[in-house]
């Protein structure tokens, strides 16, 4: 006879918080008990997570794996209301909702932004963009020199780098990230997340129409050229989607990114240390932080195109499920024991999937890669002593289980 102790919450699917908060102790204990966890999301939506890396590596890559929406089973059925707060992710029309050749098509014109040589060019704006930033963070630290280094400068430097890229004027920098932190938000109501997605179509809908009455040399004058000349390449929901996905995509992960890494050294001085004495390269430290403290947690969606079983786990067919990267970026199985360590040194063991895997892999990898580097290169040498002004603890999270990182980042820029 089984003696042993009955566990209720070992069964029970895990609601990821709508509100937020730190994901490592729940990422924990549901690797405990496997690599794959049923979810219920806002709504009393049921999906799945895929938690451990070498799981998440195989469905991330697997071709009975989609992204387009039509594959949703509970949306193509009725049951997903307007203003789900996950259903953008869903529907939007562009490349991470787009499979086989419809992918390859939209992701063909935007991959040449975005090439290593133009990455490259971009270089000097990033370095300048940088040192500008600094001396704004300078300027608005108070009396006592502390300042919000997330406000004055990991938000404003990743926001100026692709709305250069795509030819968006800076008045609309500020709307456009909080018009971002709505539709990535999973703890707001349905009014607010239509109205988010009706102005943010709105606002890009404008950029259009003032690049295609004055094209310039940006991303967005070259797909709206595109599609003028193949009507086929770009429809004009694809043209927003695109935009909208890449004006995201392109700030939120770095800005989650600079942020993290930033926590992460103020609160590892020894790590740091490393770096400021050429043990240690800035590169080093953005893959460790993208490891350690991925700024995605659990992002939507990927749907079955049949019933997939993985790591022992059996997922229906048009399940919505949620790549728990922030949790793969934990596993002990691939990372070793001491997986839960910030360390910057570490070496032999499993790449993380924070940046993706297979065709959907993230198209703007090395463009975050240079701007973090270029970020904590210049933050660190100007300020060496930078540190925390409250206790990690202290820092309000992201209000969404989607991304993951802290609203506010206060710091005292000389220690």
């Amino acid at each position: 006879m089984n003696t042993s102790p009955v566990n209720p919450e070992a069964d029970r699917p895990h609601r990821p918080d709508p509100a937020g908060g730190c994901p490592h102790a729940a990422n924990a204990r549901l690797l405990a008990r496997g690599a794959v966890a049923p979810v219920i999301l806002p709504g009393e939506v049921r999906g799945m997570a895929v938690l451990g890396h070498d799981a998440l590596k195989e469905f991330l890559a697997h071709p009975d794996v989609a992204k387009s929406a039509r594959h949703f089973t509970a949306l193509r059925a009725g049951e997903i209301p307007d203003g789900w707060p996950l259903k953008t992710f869903a529907t939007v029309q562009g490349m991470t909702t787009a499979d086989g050749a419809d992918h390859r098509r939209l992701r063909s014109l935007m991959g040449k932004a975005f090439t290593a040589r133009r990455v490259e060019e971009l270089r000097p704006f990033v370095q300048e963009l940088a040192f500008l930033l600094l001396d704004g963070l300078e300027a608005a630290a108070t009396d006592d020199g502390t300042a919000d280094l997330r406000a004055h400068f990991a938000l404003p430097l990743p926001m100026g780098v692709i709305c250069e890229l795509l030819g968006v004027d800076e008045a609309h920098h500020d709307r456009l990230h909080h018009l971002s932190s709505r539709l990535v938000a999973t703890d707001i109501g349905p009014a607010e997340v239509m109205a988010a997605n009706r102005e943010t179509a709105e606002t890009l809908s404008a950029v259009v129409a003032a690049k295609a009455a004055d094209p310039g040399d940006d991303l967005t004058s070259a797909m709206i050229a595109a599609r003028e000349e193949d009507g086929d390449l770009f429809s004009p929901q694809e043209l927003i989607g695109t935009l909208m996905l890449t004006v995201v995509a392109g700030h939120e992960t770095t800005l989650n990114l600079i942020t993290n890494a930033v926590r992460a050294l103020c609160t590892h001085r020894d790590q740091l240390d490393l770096v400021l004495s050429g043990a240690a390269s800035w590169a080093d430290v953005v893959e460790e932080t993208l490891r350690w403290d991925s700024p995605v947690s659990y992002f939507p969606f990927r749907y079955p195109t049949r019933d997939l079983t993985l790591d022992g786990t059996v997922i229906p067919r048009g399940t919505p499920v949620l790549a728990g990267y922030s949790a793969a970026g934990r596993d002990t199985k691939a990372h070793g024991p001491d997986a839960a360590r910030f360390d910057i040194t570490r070496t032999g063991r499993s790449r993380h999937l924070s940046l993706g895997h297979g065709a959907h892999y993230c198209m703007g990898a090395l463009l975050a890669r240079l701007e973090a580097t270029t970020a904590l290169e210049q933050l660190f040498t100007r300020f060496p002593a930078l540190d925390l002004a409250v206790a990690e603890a202290e820092l309000p999270r992201h209000r969404s289980f989607v991304g993951n990182s802290v609203r506010k980042l206060p710091v005292r820029l000389r220690g």
